[in-house]
C-alpha cells in the first residue's frame, strides 16, 4: 500500500491596497536578511508572465504567537534589492533541492 501524503497547505495573506482593493496572497516564504525578517508574497489569480511577487517586512509578537503578524512596506531600495537577491538565492535552492529527488 503506498504512502500518501497530504499536499502541503498554502497559507495565505490578504493584502489591503492603498486604493481600498484587498489582494488574497500566498506566502512563498519568509526569508531573514541583514538580521530582520521578510515575507514573499504571490498576489492569486495571476497568470502567465504576470507572476509578480511582493516583499513585505514580517514581524510576529513573541509575547503572543496568536496575533496575527505585522507586515510593512520595505521604503529602502537598498533593502528591497537584497531581500529580492534573497528570494532569487531561495529560488535557485528550491530548483537544486528539485534536481535531487
Amino acid at each position: 500500500m503506498a504512502n500518501m501524503q497530504e499536499p502541503e497547505e498554502m497559507m495565505g495573506v490578504e493584502i489591503e491596497l492603498e486604493d481600498g482593493t484587498v489582494v488574497n496572497c500566498e506566502v512563498i516564504t519568509i526569508l531573514e536578511v541583514a538580521g530582520n525578517d521578510y515575507i514573499a508574497l504571490l498576489p492569486s489569480g495571476q497568470t502567465g508572465d504576470e507572476q509578480d511577487v511582493w516583499f513585505y517586512g514580517y514581524a510576529e509578537n513573541p509575547d503572543d504567537p496568536n496575533e496575527e503578524p505585522e507586515l510593512t512596506y520595505i521604503e529602502s531600495d537598498e533593502v528591497y534589492e537584497a531581500v529580492a537577491d534573497a528570494f532569487d538565492e531561495f529560488l535557485d535552492e528550491c530548483e537544486f533541492d528539485n534536481l535531487e529527488e
